[in-house]
């Protein structure tokens, strides 16, 4: 059986894909450790993020599907957040057992202080790469998320097709 190979592109964006992995690991880590004396983790803060971000409350399916990462995962750190005080539950119009989910007073603050210690965090790692550089990958980025989204099997629906 003839096995696939990678064309020139495929091997690189293979690479980019294995950088993203370990730096993504990298990235929880630092996160972890900015807000772990405040009681929360990466998770919760980009729960937290995206609640913050959003200017509006919004159901769990909604936060999760912003943030490309399952309900399931969005719903288990909500309730840890709303267990320990950081977020709370409004009633929503539009869907009885879908509630918006809020930042409480004490979500707001650790939310703002998290982002007080990451400013600095991220400027001084920014202090070492171009802005424009920085700028492509955010580029890249986007454009590959772009192509997955909303799309996972593409490349088995393809299999054994003519590409």
């Amino acid at each position: 059986m003839k096995r696939p190979k990678h064309t020139k592109g495929g091997a690189a964006l293979t690479e980019l894909i294995l950088e993203l992995f370990r730096l993504n690991g990298r990235v929880l880590a630092a996160g972890d450790q900015l807000t772990k004396d405040i009681g929360l983790t990466s998770a919760r803060w980009q729960v937290m993020g995206a609640i913050a971000l959003a200017h509006a409350p919004q159901p769990v399916a909604h936060i999760a599907k912003r943030m490309g990462i399952t309900r399931q995962s969005v719903q288990r750190i909500v309730n840890e957040l709303k267990r320990d005080g950081f977020v709370d539950f409004a009633p929503n119009p539009h869907h009885q057992r879908a509630p918006l989910v809020t930042l409480t007073e004490k979500g707001t603050t650790a939310y703002a202080t998290t982002t007080d210690r990451q400013i600095p965090w991220a400027n001084r790692l920014a202090s070492k790469l171009t802005h424009r550089n920085t700028k492509i990958a955010i580029e890249v980025l986007r454009t590959l998320s772009d192509q997955l989204n909303d799309r996972p099997g593409d490349a088995h629906e393809k299999k054994g097709k003519k590409q």
